[in-house]
């Protein structure tokens, strides 16, 4: 599959496709609300995912990474690329922030060498109350945020 940066025209699609899954175009995380479609990222193929970061000093976070055809390789692919960048504008830091209750994401990024750093024990119910109300109570396809 191809990677390539993420363009204009593929910001509508974004934004689109962020609220036809997750309700919203606009995502919570670390006390802020943020715009995935408005940072910087690679597309991969027709879209068959996505990743968008910013960077920071020398950290780069990754606001979202997304497949929409899972086991294919998509996310590592996109992941690396990321990473890939990263170093390239001299980063010595990656991160991301992922939720509780998203147990499949916290095994695959284990598995690509990211370990947990932090646990922000109600974050999400504050976020939910303070920065997005939309938030679900219940991840898709998953249990209750019990953090």
């Amino acid at each position: 599959m191809s990677v390539r940066r993420l363009e204009a025209g593929d910001r509508t699609w974004l934004r689109e496709a962020l609220r036809d899954g997750w309700g919203d175009d606009a995502m919570a995380g670390h006390g802020e609300l943020f715009l995935p479609a408005d940072h910087e990222g690679f597309v991969s193929g027709d879209h068959a995912g996505v990743v968008t970061y910013r960077i920071d000093g020398d950290a780069c976070e990754i606001t979202l990474i997304e497949s929409f055809e899972q086991g294919r390789g998509v996310g590592t692919e996109l992941l690396d690329t990321v990473v890939g960048e990263a170093r390239s504008a001299g980063c010595s830091r990656v991160w991301l922030v992922t939720t509780n209750d998203n147990v499949h994401a916290q095994r695959w990024y284990a598995a690509r060498g990211f370990v947990v750093t932090e646990v922000r024990r109600g974050a999400v119910e504050e976020y939910r109350r303070t920065l997005k109300q939309t938030i679900p109570e219940v991840g898709p396809g998953r249990s209750p945020d019990h953090g």
